[in-house]
């Protein structure tokens, strides 16, 4: 069986790669120019699972995309929108969000209760629904690529780049594809954030253990990401999973289970990087991994100490191995260490043994640092806990553009 790290991504690496999907975006003038409407649909209902942020201010579109999940748990399109994130809008909001689903339904002829919706962009703001609406007329989905680049152009915000991947597994003999696009730049510190993802599957899997199995991967991927510690208002990961791959159902006891969560896990984790590594300003992607703590849950939260420090990441930006930055994360990380039994390697250098710093090449590590991925281990040997977190580096840019953010 293939693992996750031995899985090889399909040259296809686009949200409409597995069977029976198809996606499309458009300029509809919320933003100046840029794409800022997009529509995912699969040709028949799907099963579907999410998560969603954990602030409590929540915007109106999670309230309406949670009760599909939640209630109907079948999902058939997703419509997206950038440039306002109807958030903190009040009744108007609801009513927005509400008319927003219910226009995209009749549009595409289904119930209403089948389409999720997703906004980001400013907080604060009333949605111009004019501009919005009449978008929605003229969205018309596509199965090819050009459309598929489009969905992934429509959903950014601060983002550099769009945020693509995919991967094929043998499930009951039959390929089954997991595809996934996200946007995310800013205000990344999970558990969730201003992030949003889609991933779409043509696997045949009911929503139940579809929300396990996102749940579970979420923890140790996207909930494993920050940029600059802000959780934000809007923010979620949707799986749609139509069955068109003709597989049998899938389930935890199916002999397949293995590789489909293997699948999922890649997606996931490939687009959590992707988003750590576009931080907004952000030049380099900072991995830290934790070994021998006492639990996964440890790990991963001393890991994100690590990469949530603003002066780790400061000093990764000015290419300072100041591994002093690094222990001190560790220690307030309120994770259970041995200050004496610590090791700490900065890419393959080790630099602390026992709590005591190792001589270390300033200028070797210098030329280490100056990469655009720079990875920290950090061994505790309190335990057999494992767990990794991806984060950026702080620079000038990020102050620019949270500046001049509304400007």
């Amino acid at each position: 069986m293939e693992t996750i790290e031995s899985m090889k991504r399909i040259s296809r690496k686009n949200i409409i790669s597995p069977k029976g999907f198809k996606a499309v975006g458009i300029h509809c003038g919320l933003k100046h120019k840029k794409n800022d409407l997009a529509l995912l649909v699969s040709e028949v209902p799907a099963s579907v699972a999410g998560v969603f942020t954990t602030n409590a201010i929540q915007a109106a579109p999670l309230s309406v995309t949670k009760q599909v999940v939640y209630e109907t748990q079948k999902m058939q399109a997703v419509v997206i929108n950038s440039g306002n994130a109807n958030a903190c809008t009040g009744k108007q909001g609801m009513k927005d969000a509400l008319t927003m689903q219910q226009k995209t339904a009749e549009h595409l002829g289904i119930d209403q209760n089948l389409v999720g919706i997703a906004s980001t962009g400013v907080i604060g703001e009333q949605m111009k629904m004019e501009p919005l609406l009449a978008g929605i007329e003229q969205l018309q989905p596509l199965d090819s690529l050009e459309g598929s680049i489009q969905f992934s152009q429509a959903i950014l915000t601060t983002d550099t780049v769009t945020k693509n991947t995919a991967y094929a597994t043998a499930i009951d003999d039959r390929e089954v594809v997991v595809a996934g696009v996200a946007k995310g730049s800013g205000m990344i510190e999970p558990n969730m954030a201003t992030m949003l993802g889609f991933i779409t599957t043509d696997a045949n899997i009911e929503s139940e253990h579809l929300q396990q199995a996102l749940k579970d991967i979420t923890d140790v991927t996207f909930n494993s990401i920050t940029v600059d510690g802000d959780t934000s208002t809007n923010d979620m990961v949707l799986v749609m999973a139509n069955g068109m791959a003709g597989n049998n159902a899938l389930t935890p006891s199916h002999p397949d289970w293995q590789s489909f969560l293997n699948a999922l896990h890649a997606v996931a984790r490939d687009l959590a990087k992707m988003i750590a590594k576009d931080g907004e300003g952000a030049t380099k992607l900072i991995e830290t991994k934790v070994t021998g703590a006492v639990s996964d849950e440890e790990a991963r939260k001393i890991a994100k100490s690590v990469v949530g420090s603003p002066l780790v990441k400061t000093a990764v930006f000015g290419c300072d191995a100041n591994w002093g930055r690094i222990i001190a994360a560790v220690g307030y990380s309120g994770a259970t260490i041995d200050p004496d039994d610590i090791k700490i390697y900065i890419g393959t250098t080790l630099v602390v043994e026992n709590g005591e710093p190792i001589p270390f090449s300033e200028d070797e590590l210098l030329i280490y640092l100056k990469q655009h991925e720079v990875k920290f281990v950090v061994e505790l040997n309190q335990g057999t806990g494992e767990g990794t977190a991806w984060g950026c580096d702080l620079t000038y840019d990020y102050v620019q553009i949270n500046a001049t953010y509304r400007t």
